[in-house]
Parts: C-alpha cells; sequence; structure tokens
C-alpha cells in the first residue's frame, strides 16, 4: 500500500487524540469532564485547553483537505508511490502542528501549517501536471 495511504490512515486519528488531550484539559480546569454538556465546556476553556481544542478543529479540516488531495492523487491515475515524501512530510507537519498550538508558539505553527498546506498543493499540481 502507498504511503500517501498510511499518512491519511495515520492522521485520521491526529484529532481523536486530541480530543483526548482535551478531555484532561477540562478535567484540570473544570475539576470533572461534563459528558452532557461537552461542547459548551469546551468553549469555556482557557489558555492550554483551549489552544488543545484550536489544533483540534484545525485537525479536523486539515483531514478534510488531505482526503481530498488523495483522492485527487488516486483519480488522477498519479503513481501514489512517488508521492512518499511529501506524504512524510505532511504527516510531520501536521504531528507538529499541534505541539506547537498548545505550546503557544504562533508564528512556528503558522510556518508549519503552511507546510503542510503547501504538500496538499504539490500533490494537487503533481495531479493536474498528469
Amino acid at each position: 500500500m502507498p504511503t500517501i495511504l498510511f499518512v491519511l490512515f495515520a492522521i485520521s486519528f491526529l484529532p481523536i487524540f486530541l480530543a483526548w488531550a482535551g478531555v484532561y484539559f477540562r478535567i484540570r480546569q473544570f475539576g470533572a469532564f461534563d459528558n452532557y454538556h461537552p461542547r459548551q465546556q469546551q468553549a469555556a476553556l482557557v489558555g492550554a485547553g483551549a489552544r488543545v481544542q484550536g489544533a483540534q478543529a484545525n485537525a479536523w479540516e486539515s483531514l478534510t483537505v488531505f482526503t481530498m488531495v488523495c483522492f485527487i492523487a488516486y483519480a488522477s491515475g498519479l503513481d501514489l508511490n512517488q508521492l512518499d515524501g511529501v506524504a512524510l512530510l505532511y504527516l510531520a507537519a501536521r504531528v507538529l502542528h499541534p505541539i506547537l498550538y498548545i505550546a503557544n508558539l504562533a508564528w512556528f505553527r503558522s510556518a508549519i501549517y503552511a507546510v503542510g498546506m503547501g504538500c496538499c498543493l504539490y500533490i494537487v499540481y503533481l495531479a493536474a501536471s498528469q
């Protein structure tokens, strides 16, 4: 199986892991996890907890984009095995992004986000050049 598909599978777990991290921050800030009103509790988070929620939302959004990029690459007939390097760079960017987000390193986070989106644009460019 091509590496890009392993990357797609791996990053599909990132928002879930961030949701679990969000539970930790909700318990830490509020003393309990409110499973009856989780969205209200998430919205009330501050500091690192709020940044975890932001990173989770961004992970979902980026997963959608990368899923479509994988589909475009496949549908165009692009040799998915030639995308190993760019797929692994994307994976590294997406793993680093929430770390920088939670650490409140906004400029570095934005730069890493741009690297990930650049990978997506590059794959679409290759597919369009077929």
